[in-house]
């Protein structure tokens, strides 16, 4: 991903596409990510560098704000940098995250075509389909 202003690149498959995105607030959710711009399907609208937390530490981050923000990574946890811990929650989302453990980002790829204005969400359980509770009340 590269950063041009207000402008963020990000990848399809053979195409690289100017897309902006938009941090704004989100009813009953805080802040969340925007389109500013359609975004097609099978699109990587943000690849997000991480901090890795050790899994011998994850227990004390889980007594912070941060204890919100980390996904899975292997053993370990890990705090995505960029937009990447902005995105809200759904059951019914419209993107989709890939930790790359490899690279050390976090890939998040649009399941189907967003709209301009609308909200980018992922499911925090990992699986788009996954219904299972999380450690917070949802509002869908």
């Amino acid at each position: 991903m590269a950063d041009t202003g207000s402008i963020t690149l990000f990848r399809m498959r053979d195409k690289t596409m100017n897309v902006a995105l938009e941090v704004k607030e989100s009813p009953g959710k805080g802040r969340g990510v925007f389109a500013s711009v359609p975004i097609p399907a099978q699109c990587c609208i943000e690849r997000s560098p991480v901090i890795v937390i050790p899994e011998e530490q994850i227990v004390h981050i889980r007594r912070t704000e941060l204890g919100n923000y980390y996904f899975r990574w292997g053993k370990d946890a890990a705090i995505a940098l960029g937009l990447g811990s902005l995105f809200n929650h759904s059951y019914r989302p419209n993107a989709v995250f890939y930790p790359n453990l490899k690279e050390g980002v976090v890939e998040f790829y649009s399941l189907h075509p967003i709209s301009q204005g609308e909200e980018i969400t992922v499911n925090y359980n990992g699986d788009p389909a996954d219904q299972s509770r999380l450690w917070f009340n949802t509002i869908d």
